[in-house]
C-alpha cells in the first residue's frame, strides 16, 4: 500500500514524534503510485507501474541534525529509523545556520488531486501510445514518446505540533515525430492537471505537421531576429532565471538581482512593464502543495509586478539575519499574457522565426543569466504572417532578462513543465525582438 489516508499517515507520524528523544523531531511520510508507457520506432518499448512509500525522520540535538529514512512502518522499524537519525545527529557537527522546526501552521488545501488522472490504468496508457503511433505508422513518420502519470500523498508533522496532509496527481506527455529519412522533426508536450482534458489523437497532429513541414530546412544567417517562442520554448529559459530569485544570493552579489554597492533590486524596474509573474498554490489549472519543503505555508505572492521585482525568496535563516519576513518557496509560476494563440502571433508577424522548443540550455554568465542552447523539433521562417519555410536549427546566446525587455507581444498562457526546476508554470507564447542566434546546427 503506497497511498495512506490522512488518519493512517497521522497515526504513523504521531508514533515517530513520540518515539524521539531529541530536542525536536520532524517526520515526513510520502507515497505514490506512478505509471508510465514509453514508445519508440512506432512500437511500445516499456511500460510499468511503480508503487512506493517512504518515511523520512529529521531530529536535532541543539544545532546538530541527523536524518534517516525507511520504507517499513511496523513499530520496530519506526523506532529503528528514529534511533538511527538520533545517532547521526549526535555525530554531526553543529550547523551554524540551523533553524528550529516551525511551529503549528494552518494550511488551506489546494486542488492538486484529479480523479480522472488518479483513475489512469494500463488500458488508458496503451490507448495513448496507440493514438500516437497509428497516425505515423505507414505514413513515412516515426513516433517516440513518453507518458508518465502519478497519484501521490504527502504528510508532515513535527514535535512543535505542526501537521499537514495532501493528495496530488500528475500527468505529463511528450512525443517527438520524425520523418523516416530523419530530415524532419516535430514535437508536442502536454503537462495537465486533468487527464480527462487530454486527447493524444489530437495532440499527435501537431507533431506530425511540424515533422512533415520541417523536412526541407534552409539555412539562415545567424544574427538577431524577431522570434516567436512557443510556451515550452520560453519556459526552458524562464525556469533557469527563476533560480536567481533568492534574496541571499542577491544580497551577497551572486545574482543578476544584486545591486551595485550592496543589497538587492527588490522594488526596481528590471523588465518590460508587461511582465507580471506570481505564485498561487490554489490556481485552478496549476495548483501545488500549500506548503514548501520546510513546511512554510505558501500564499499568493507577486514575484514580478509590471516589470518590477515584487518579492524575493527569503529563507527563514536569511530573513532572520536581515530582519525580514521569511516566505515559502513558490511551487508554481504564473505569467500574465494576452488572448492570442501562437498561430495568431504568427499571423501578425511581418518577418521572424518560430521556435517550437529549446533544449540543452546551459549557463554562460550567472550575473546576467546569459544562457546558451539550441532550437529543435521545428524551427520556421515567418514572412507576411505565414510560415514560409523551415530553417536549420540555431544555437542561441540570450538572457531571459534581456529577452523580457524586448517583448513585442504576449499570447495566452498555457500550462508547461519547467525544464530546470520543479515549478509548474503557466507561460504565454512570446513575440520578441532582437533574439540572438549565434550559429547553425545541423541536428533536427
Amino acid at each position: 500500500m503506497s497511498i495512506f489516508t490522512e488518519q493512517e499517515a497521522k497515526a504513523i507520524l504521531d508514533k515517530v514524534i513520540a518515539l524521539s528523544k531529541a530536542d525536536e523531531c520532524t517526520a515526513t511520510l510520502a507515497g505514490s503510485v506512478d505509471g508510465n508507457i514509453r514508445f519508440a520506432l512506432n512500437n511500445v518499448s516499456t511500460s510499468g507501474i511503480v508503487s512506493n512509500a517512504e518515511l523520512a525522520v529529521q531530529v536535532a540535538f541543539g544545532k546538530r541534525v541527523g536524518t534517516a529514512s525507511i520504507n517499513e512502518f511496523d513499530d520496530a522499524s519506526l523506532e529503528r529509523v528514529v534511533r538511527r537519525a538520533e545517532d547521526l545527529a549526535r555525530l554531526a557537527p553543529e550547523n551554524p545556520e540551523f533553524m528550529p522546526a516551525i511551529g503549528k501552521q494552518q494550511y488551506t488545501p489546494s486542488p492538486t488531486f484529479s480523479a480522472s488522472t488518479a483513475a489512469i490504468d494500463p488500458e488508458f496508457r496503451a490507448q495513448v501510445a496507440a493514438d500516437s503511433i497509428t497516425p505515423c505508422r505507414g505514413n513515412g513518420l516515426v513516433a517516440a514518446g513518453f507518458l508518465e502519470d502519478g497519484n501521490s500523498f504527502i504528510a508532515t508533522a513535527n514535535s512543535n505540533g505542526n501537521f499537514g496532509y495532501q493528495q496530488a496527481t500528475n500527468f505529463n506527455y511528450t512525443c517527438t515525430v520524425r520523418t523516416e529519412d530523419g530530415r524532419g522533426s516535430g514535437w508536442v508536450g502536454r503537462n495537465l492537471k486533468d487527464a480527462a482534458d487530454f486527447r493524444a489523437s489530437q495532440e499527435i497532429e501537431i507533431a506530425k505537421r511540424k515533422a512533415i513541414e520541417s523536412a526541407e530546412a534552409k539555412a539562415l544567417e545567424p544574427g538577431k531576429y524577431t522570434v516567436i517562442l512557443e510556451p515550452a520554448a520560453a519556459a526552458g529559459l524562464i525556469s533557469f532565471m527563476m533560480n536567481f530569485f533568492d534574496a541571499r544570493a542577491a544580497d551577497e552579489g551572486r545574482s543578476f538581482l544584486s545591486r551595485k554597492g550592496g543589497g538587492n533590486k527588490l522594488g526596481e524596474q528590471v523588465y518590460d512593464p508587461r511582465v507580471t509573474m506570481l505564485a498561487d498554490p490554489w490556481h485552478p489549472d496549476a495548483p501545488v502543495l500549500p506548503w514548501d519543503g520546510e513546511g512554510m505555508p505558501r500564499e499568493k505572492l507577486a514575484i514580478i509586478d509590471k516589470g518590477r521585482i515584487a518579492n524575493l525568496n527569503y529563507s527563514r535563516y536569511w530573513a532572520q539575519k536581515q530582519g525580514k519576513t521569511a516566505n515559502a518557496r513558490p511551487g508554481n509560476l504564473l505569467m500574465a499574457g494576452g488572448d492570442k494563440s501562437t498561430a495568431e502571433l504568427v499571423k501578425g508577424t511581418q518577418k521572424g522565426i518560430l521556435v517550437t522548443r529549446t533544449w540543452y540550455i546551459r549557463m554562460v554568465d550567472p550575473q546576467t543569466v546569459l544562457l546558451t542552447g539550441l532550437t529543435r523539433d521545428g524551427t520556421f521562417y515567418i514572412e507576411n504572417g505565414q510560415i514560409k519555410h523551415p530553417v536549420k536549427n540555431f544555437r542561441f546566446n540570450e538572457s531571459p532578462v534581456i529577452m523580457l525587455n524586448n517583448i513585442e507581444e504576449l499570447g495566452k498562457p498555457v500550462r508547461v513543465a519547467g525544464d530546470e526546476s520543479s515549478l509548474v508554470m503557466m507561460i504565454p507564447p512570446m513575440k520578441l525582438r532582437d533574439f540572438t542566434f549565434t550559429s547553425l546546427s545541423d541536428a533536427v
